[in-house]
């Protein structure tokens, strides 16, 4: 089981601040809290530890220069103050990190890129390369580009994912909240709680709400990124920015979600978490079985129909009779190829149309089962 002294000790860390911790209420930057951020993350470094910064704000920054005091709808608003504060934003944190003599990096990120398995790659390249010249990479999604197609909804997820895809040893998530609460904390009776074991739910608990005017995310968004990171093996503090330094110390504050004892495979975190299936295969009942119960490959005699346009290598989404989605994997055949071959065993299509026939439509090292 996880435990807080997994912090103190950790070599690699990744912290995230969200928009309305950063920021003041109308928007615009908090200097005085990011200054103290900046030297929370610093004593770190110095002590030895690897620290990826991911910090949300470009929006929230950008937004009073051009003259709004709340975040619009319009997406192209939204980007033209992403556009507009992400300079500002990397700016000040270039500025308070020369403080101490430290360089800071700007990775900009979006599902894209995590979703895509040569920039999955490239991206986990460029982190670790900075962090062994001893640069604090600063990572947001690139909001100036991002349409809600590929967005990650909020930076929290991005978060997790980026521990993931740097090995990390733990994730902070620091919010405006100082952890978790079994009901909304302004409800007057609400108990934080201080820990959450993995694979837990969290029946009876209140896990609701959106972000701030500003920022985008919620404490739904914070839970998910938790389960992702823990998936991963990678324990979770989720506390408000105020305790930045007792978290990243390993104090007790905020929440503690336990980290899975068994790390998923990359790939298998990568097809749940990072990706977005481009068609779905309809299977029978015997193939789901055969996926979900005995970790098989995907033969073409399990299929029983094809939807939407997608070619060899890409993500498809693999349902069950009832349309639920059970799977997610790389597939072997364009979907022009694959009506004449459902419902035919590998031997047969291997005897009519050559050895090239006789493969899986999804080998089981590229499928990641949804649901057990």
């Amino acid at each position: 089981m996880s435990t807080r002294a997994e912090f103190a000790a950790a070599r690699r860390l990744v912290v995230k601040i969200g928009s309305s911790s950063l920021t003041l209420p109308g928007g615009g930057i908090n200097l005085e809290r990011l200054a103290d951020l900046v030297d929370v993350i610093e004593a770190r470094v110095s002590a030895g530890t690897e620290v990826v910064l991911v910090s949300s704000g470009a929006i929230a920054t950008g937004l009073p220069t051009l003259g709004f005091s709340t975040r619009p709808k319009d997406l192209h608003v939204l980007q033209a103050a992403a556009s507009v504060g992400q300079g500002m934003l990397i700016a000040r944190y270039a500025t308070e990190f020369a403080r101490h003599g430290r360089t800071v990096g700007q990775i900009l990120l979006t599902a894209d890129d995590i979703g895509h398995r040569t920039r999955y790659r490239n991206a986990r390249s460029t982190l670790v390369r900075l962090l062994e010249l001893g640069v604090v990479p600063i990572v947001n999604e690139n909001d100036t580009v991002a349409t809600e197609e590929i967005r990650f909804g909020d930076n929290d997820r991005l978060a997790a994912l980026v521990a993931h895809v740097i090995d990390a040893d733990a994730l902070v998530l620091l919010s405006d909240v100082d952890g978790l609460y079994d009901a909304p904390p302004a409800s007057g009776n609400a108990q934080l709680i201080t820990e959450v074991a993995y694979g837990a739910g969290l029946d009876g608990v209140e896990v609701g709400g959106v972000g701030s005017g500003i920022g985008l995310g919620g404490m739904v968004t914070k839970v998910d990124a938790a389960r992702v990171a823990t998936a991963s093996g990678i324990p979770v503090v989720l506390t408000s920015a105020s305790n930045a330094a007792a978290a990243i110390a390993g104090e007790s504050c905020g929440t503690l979600f336990h980290a899975s004892s068994e790390k998923v495979a990359t790939r298998q975190l990568w097809l749940v978490h990072a990706t977005r299936p481009t068609g779905r295969l309809v299977l029978d009942a015997g193939a789901v079985r055969a996926l979900v119960e005995s970790g098989s490959s995907l033969l073409p005699a399990g299929i029983t129909s094809v939807e939407g346009d997608f070619l060899a290598g890409d993500v498809v989404e693999l349902v069950g009779p009832d349309g639920e989605p059970i799977a997610r994997g790389l597939v072997n055949f364009d979907s022009s190829e694959l009506p004449a071959l459902l419902g035919r065993s590998t031997k047969d299509l291997a005897r009519e149309l050559g050895p090239d026939y006789e493969r899986e439509v999804i080998h089981r090292d590229d499928l990641a089962i949804l649901r057990h």
